[in-house]
């Protein structure tokens, strides 16, 4: 997703050439079509077909996946934990300085 999220959209070809590029090992564009797909089923990229190419673009920004994100894991550790989590996240944002305490309290207010 970060190669997708920093050119705004890219073939799966752009995307495997950028990515091979920093790998000792190439992997195979079906390898990259795999993710692709993957990606848009679960709603994280949407295809654009031209031609015989397929462009991949991001469906969310990175910053509402990181709190979709944040919000999925902390809800399964807080079913799976429960209290003990919670305990700990309130540990954790009391030795928080005040500053950025009342910060988080905004992001939390604010949604």
């Amino acid at each position: 997703m970060d190669e997708i999220w920093s050119r705004g959209e890219a073939s799966v070809r752009d995307l495997m050439e950028a990515l091979n590029a920093r790998r000792r090992k190439a992997r195979a564009y079906t390898t990259y079509l795999t993710v692709c797909v993957r990606l848009e089923t679960k709603r994280l990229a949407e295809r654009r077909r031209e031609g015989k190419t397929d462009h991949y673009r991001p469906a969310l920004s990175r910053e509402e996946y990181m709190r979709r994100r944040a919000e999925a894991d902390t809800d399964a550790m807080i079913e799976q934990y429960g209290d003990v989590a919670l305990s700990h996240f309130a540990r954790r944002v009391a030795n928080l300085d005040p500053k950025r305490r009342r910060e988080l309290e905004r992001l939390a207010r604010d949604g």
